[in-house]
């Protein structure tokens, strides 16, 4: 089963649009850099263990890795993307790249980071795509999603997102 590291704001967008139990459903595995999952999510959603997200650990090697990241990435970042990806951003970049698998952020900086580094990216719309894929969503129910998520202040390219689940009617 295909494993993906996730960053925090995924796991926002999967609450904010009440998707969290079907995120899990995906014939996927999820896994989250401890010290983010300790600070970042478990205060605010305790039990996502429980569901299936693996808190993982990032090897000293990739903690080093992840340190070094802001000093030759974050002068190259235009502000108009968002905000510089912060430390357990990077720490989810690292632990994607020992993992040799895929990172799942909506973070724009922290995308561009992933690609320089030569780490796949999936976002939000990718996974929204997925459960309708995996007939988990009915499109009309991933654009409800959506909704939630913009009543709920996340920041997404909602055009390019309207516009990928049309292409799946």
């Amino acid at each position: 089963m295909r494993l993906l590291i996730s960053d925090a704001n995924i796991l926002i967008d999967m609450e904010a649009g009440a998707l969290m139990e079907t995120l899990f459903q995906l014939p996927m595995q999820f896994g989250i850099p401890d010290l983010l999952y300790f600070e970042e999510i478990e205060p605010g959603s305790p039990g996502l263990e429980e569901l299936g997200l693996q808190v993982m650990e990032v090897s000293g090697d990739f903690v080093a890795y992840a340190q070094q990241l802001p000093g030759q990435h974050n002068h190259l970042l235009p502000a108009k993307n968002g905000p510089k990806p912060s430390h357990n951003d990077y720490l989810a970049l690292a632990l994607a790249k020992q993992e040799d698998c895929t990172l799942l952020t909506g973070d724009t900086n922290l995308r561009t980071v992933a690609n320089k580094e030569q780490v796949n990216v999936m976002g939000t719309i990718g996974l929204l795509c997925a459960m309708i894929e995996n007939q988990l969503l009915t499109v009309d129910d991933a654009f409800k999603a959506l909704d939630r998520m913009k009543s709920g202040k996340r920041r997404l390219p909602w055009q390019e997102a309207e516009k990928e689940l049309n292409a799946l009617r």
